[in-house]
This record gives C-alpha cells, structure tokens and sequence, in this order.
C-alpha cells in the first residue's frame, strides 16, 4: 500500500470535516423538524438522514481511477429494499410494524434513522462500487501483480502442471526400466 501524499491527506481531512459539519447541521435540522406537525417533520428528517448516508458513501469511496459501475441485484434486494420498507412503514400507519417502526414521542426513531442512512448509501452502493486503476502503457496486460491472488493461482496451476509432467515423465522411465529388466532376465 502507497504512503498518501499531501494531496490525498488534504482530501481526507476536509472530507472528515465535511461528515463532521454534517453531523452538527444535522442535529440542528433534527431539533426544527420535531417542531413541525404532522408527517413533515419526519419527513424533513428522513432525507436529511438520507443525505448524509450519500456523503457517507462518497467519502468513504475513495481510490485511483473511474468508478466500476455496476448493477448489484444483491445490495438492492438485502439494504435498498427492506430500508425503504421500514421508511414508509414508519409514516403509514395501516402497514405491518408500523408500531415498531414509529417513534413514540413524535420524532424518528432509531431504526428508521438507520434505514435512512442505509438507503443513501445502498442506492449508489447498488450502481457503483470500487475503483478501476488504469493499466501502465509499460507495463504487460496479462502480468499479474506481485503477491496477488491471480498470480497464486497462475503459480499453482504451473506447479501441478509440472508435476503431472514429471509424473509422465516417471511413469515413462519406470515402464522403460522394467522392460530393460525383463530383457536382461
């Protein structure tokens, strides 16, 4: 793993400080939101929490290269779905678990404060993911890095094609001594 230069370092700080801020402006929103009647309220909260898991999901991605972009049935199905659920089910109340999901005292509850902050972060978790690092114009496309799990299995399929050589290979010259034995009997 490379040290991080003073960029890199620059970028990581003030990204720690945008989720800090966040956080503060945050628990100021939280406090005028239980001030409002109603479902708006929860509402201004719940996306407030939704944002702050996108920021979540941005700062914590971050690499070399353009963003792998893909369709992941399995994120969307396991914490895009079921986040969604417990959010609705939180402001409807003719949907199963709607009293588990209800805050009591009027404000959002816990659980719907995480099912808001999984659903910033599943929903661009569920397109994208990782980075991809562009190849060297040097460097050969089919070597493997060093120590990585491609080069293992490269080394390991070579190894036991060599032995599977040498076992032919034994095979050969005990079939060729025995009959050189048979010969001198």
């Amino acid at each position: 793993m490379k040290k991080p230069d003073k960029r890199e370092i620059i970028n990581l700080f003030f990204s720690a400080f945008l989720i800090i801020a966040f956080i503060v402006c945050a628990h100021f929103f939280s406090e005028f939101s239980a001030t409002l009647p109603g479902v708006w309220g929860s509402v201004i909260s719940i996306a407030l929490y939704v944002i702050f898991g996108l920021l979540l999901f941005y700062s914590t991605r971050v690499g070399e290269g353009k963003a792998i972009k893909r369709f992941s049935i399995v994120t969307l199905l396991v914490m895009v779905v079921p986040a969604i659920y417990i959010i609705v089910a939180s402001l409807a109340p003719g949907l199963p678990l709607y009293n588990v999901f209800a805050a009591k005292s009027g404000s959002v509850s816990v659980i719907v404060i995480l099912a808001s902050i999984a659903l910033g972060y599943g929903i661009p978790y569920t397109f994208l993911s990782g980075f991809e690092v562009a190849a060297d114009d040097n460097a050969a496309s089919d070597a493997p890095l060093s120590g990585g799990i491609e080069e293992d299995l490269l080394t390991s399929s070579a190894d036991d094609s060599a032995e599977e050589n040498l076992e032919d290979d034994d095979d050969g010259d005990v079939d060729a001594d025995s009959a050189d034995d048979e010969t001198e009997v």
